[in-house]
């Protein structure tokens, strides 16, 4: 699945910010410089109308990145800034709070602009601008994206643009309605995205190199591996950068077991078994193909089981919808393909089941989805369990699965019931 529709996802469905226990590291040119951080919203120099925004979209503290992004990103004179972060932690809000503190209402040209990767994402950025700045009501939003034509000649008196890098190159360099050397505030957002995405990042370091000198730039992304770096000294020489640590998936908080079935029909009862014996809130049951996905969900339907199910050609928002929806208890099973294996948190799940091993186009075991996969169950430090039901001749992929993380995966009778009850307490 690529990036931008993974990173889309997760700002559908993060409604709330996810909690973190990692470390916040902070990278300053000078390091005798004194750090400020913040524990309340009321301790940021914010009028009284973006406060009243923050609290009606449910913040009622800052999160981890929030306490030291934005002392600095609201900072006189400006500082230029790196974030890194995973979604759900709420950078969105934290640069959007920057760009409704920077813009003035009383000037009526753009002031404040934002690239994002996707029409998508560009979107959703702008419903967090509503959201954040409802009381803001001088403070317009106008988007440089696909679709939204603007004529020569045409005057923009919206503070704050957001759009994507192709969209705003038209605007400034071919329609000459946005003129970047007004620009006071830039944000690139998921940088990690725009490298991936060819084109984009060439795009966003010429619209870049047309800004004012005296442009606060602010670059957000879920990473800060050596591409990121690399093309963010491109955009900001010797930023500050605060890092929240990107998380490791781990298999040491996750009990792994397999069960050997004779047939599909069989690891069906076998599953059935499982469910049975655990009071399991909601679980995530993984499937090599959409074939068998759709088989397994009309299986359980038929049963009486509140399933969903999720695969590849589903549109992102139908995909976040259905996310919602198990997020929110009203279904109990999620059955999904390799769609779901990465980037998607679902904090209550603590329990997965490979239904059949992932693997390969030759048939070798994919130890990188596997361990996506049963990550689901182990998100943010919680303590998780992960059941593969697999067929006799899958036996060798366990071993080999266990033999490369260095892991025990331990067998199962899927008809022992005082076995699984043993384990479901």
């Amino acid at each position: 699945v690529p990036l931008a529709e993974l990173s889309l996802m997760n700002k559908l469905i993060h409604t709330s910010l996810v909690e973190s226990q990692q470390h916040v590291e902070i990278l300053q040119r000078d390091p005798s410089s004194p750090l400020f951080s913040i524990k309340t919203f009321e301790e940021l120099p914010l009028k009284k109308e973006l406060l009243q925004g923050v609290y009606m979209m449910g913040f009622n503290r800052p999160s981890k990145i929030q306490e030291q992004a934005l002392p600095l990103m609201l900072a006189y004179p400006p500082q230029n800034l790196i974030a890194q972060s995973q979604s759900g932690t709420g950078k969105t809000a934290a640069f959007v709070l920057a760009m409704l503190s920077r813009a003035s209402a009383s000037e009526k040209y753009p002031q404040c602009l934002c690239l994002a990767p996707t029409y998508e994402l560009a979107l959703q950025i702008g419903q967090v601008v509503r959201a954040i700045g409802k009381f803001c009501t001088d403070i317009k939003v106008n988007y440089a994206v696909r679709g939204n034509r603007v004529l020569k000649g045409t005057v923009l008196e919206e503070q704050i643009i957001i759009g994507t890098p192709g969209t705003t190159l038209d605007w400034c360099f071919k329609q000459r309605v946005l003129d970047l050397t007004k620009i006071s505030l830039f944000v690139l957002d998921e940088a990690d995205i725009m490298i991936d995405t060819q084109g984009l990042s060439c795009q966003s370091i010429r619209i870049h190199r047309a800004l004012p000198k005296s442009c606060q730039v602010l670059l957000f992304s879920a990473t800060y591996k050596e591409p990121v770096r690399a093309f963010a000294e491109r955009i900001i020489p010797d930023p500050m950068v605060i890092k929240l640590r990107e998380e490791e998936l781990t298999l040491s908080n996750i009990r792994q077991y397999f069960m050997v079935c004779q047939s599909s029909e069989e690891q069906y009862r076998a599953l059935c078994n499982l469910y049975g014996s655990f009071t399991i809130g909601q679980v995530m049951i993984f499937c090599q193909t959409r074939r068998l996905a759709d088989w397994l969900s009309g299986k359980m339907s038929w049963d009486g089981h509140q399933v969903a199910i999720l695969t590849a050609e589903l549109t992102v928002v139908q995909r976040a919808s259905i996310i919602q929806r198990f997020r929110e208890g009203k279904e109990k099973v999620l059955i999904a393909t390799n769609v779901c294996a990465r980037g998607i948190d679902v904090q209550q799940v603590t329990t997965v089941v490979n239904f059949g091993l992932p693997v390969d186009q030759d048939g070798e075991p994919d130890f990188e989805t596997y361990l996506h996969r049963i990550g689901r169950a182990g998100r943010f430090g919680h303590r998780g369990i992960a059941f593969s039901v697999v067929q006799r001749e899958a036996v060798g992929l366990v071993h080999r699965i266990e033999e490369y993380f260095q892991t025990t995966i331990k067998q199962l009778d899927p008809y022992d019931m005082d076995e699984l009850e043993k384990l479901a307490a």
